[in-house]
C-alpha cells in the first residue's frame, strides 16, 4: 500500500485532507479514485490505512479506515553528523541512513571537506535532500520523517552535540591501531529512548584537532572494525551495529 506522510491529525470524525506534491502524486502519478486505500503516517507518529473520500487536482479528503499498532523505529534516536563530502555521496548516505533508521542528519563544513558550500544554492540542496529523506522513510515504512538541517560550521556542530546522551566519532587511526571495542562500549552504556549522535568525516577523514575537540566535549572515538571505511559506508556500519544492539540482541 502507498504511504504518505501526514503534516495534520484525523479531525474527530477521523477526516483529515493531503494537500500539495502528495495530493498531485495520488491523483496524476497513482491514479487513486475514490475508495482508494493507503497509509498515512501523521505528524504525531501514529499511522493508519485509510480510504479516499473524494478527491481533485489540489485536495483529497481522506478518512481514517484502522490505525496500525506496530513501530518500526529504532528504539534510540541516532542522528547522522556528516562532513561535507563530494557530488551525491551525501544523498546515498541520507537514502541509506533513513532506510536502516536514522532520526536526522547534521551535515557540517570539516576542515578537510574538498566541496565549498553555496549559500544561494544551498537551500535548494537542503531541499532536494529533504525530498530523498521522505522518499526513503516512505519506502521503509518509518513512522518519523528523519530531518536534514542546514549545513553548520565545526564550531556550531560542538555546541549542538551537548544536547546527545552518546556522542560516537569515527575515527580511523583508532581501526588502525585495533582498538574495536571502544565502539561496543559506547552502546552498551546507552540506553533505549536516549540519543545517539554518530560523527562522520568526508573523504579525508576527521583531523587530529578535531577529533581532539569532539572528545574533550564528551565524544568516544571509535573504529568501525578493522577496516577502513569509506565516508558514505561508515554511518550504514554504525546503524547497523545499533539496530544489533538495540533490536536484534533485545
Amino acid at each position: 500500500m502507498q504511504r504518505y506522510f501526514v503534516q495534520g491529525l484525523p479531525d474527530e470524525n477521523k477526516s483529515f485532507s493531503i494537500t500539495g506534491e502528495d495530493a498531485h502524486h495520488m491523483t496524476n502519478v497513482m491514479r487513486m479514485q475514490p475508495g482508494s486505500m493507503f497509509i498515512a503516517v501523521f505528524k504525531n507518529k501514529t499511522a493508519a490505512e485509510c480510504t479516499i473520500v473524494e478527491l481533485d487536482k489540489t485536495d483529497v479528503l481522506c478518512a481514517v479506515s484502522s490505525f496500525l499498532q506496530q513501530s518500526p523505529e529504532l528504539p534510540v534516536d541516532v542522528t547522522i553528523a556528516h562532513g561535507l563530502p563530494k557530488g551525491d555521496k551525501f544523498e546515498l548516505v541520507i537514502q541509506k541512513s533513513t532506510e536502516l533508521g536514522a532520526h536526522s542528519f547534521i551535515p557540517f563544513k570539516a576542515s578537510r571537506s574538498i566541496v565549498k558550500w553555496d549559500e544561494k544554492k544551498g537551500s535548494k540542496k537542503v531541499e532536494r535532500w529533504n525530498k530523498i529523506s521522505k522518499e526513503a522513510a516512505e519506502q521503509s515504512h518509518r513512522l518519523h520523517l528523519p530531518e536534514v538541517h542546514q549545513p553548520v560550521s565545526f564550531k556550531e556542530l560542538i555546541k549542538g552535540a551537548e544536547s546527545f546522551d552518546t556522542i560516537i566519532v569515527a575515527y580511523e587511526e583508532q581501526a588502525k591501531q585495533g582498538n574495536v571495542s571502544s565502539f561496543s562500549d559506547a552502546l552498551a552504556a546507552a540506553s533505549c529512548g536516549q540519543s545517539i549522535l554518530v560523527v562522520v568525516g568526508p573523504e579525508g577523514g576527521l583531523s587530529e584537532q578535531e577529533v581532539t575537540q569532539l572528545v574533550e566535549n564528551g565524544a568516544v572515538a571509535c573504529g568501525f572494525g578493522p577496516r577502513i571505511l569509506r565516508s558514505e559506508t561508515a554511518p550504514l556500519y554504525a546503524l547497523a551495529a545499533i539496530s544489533y544492539q538495540f533490536e536484534l540482541m533485545r
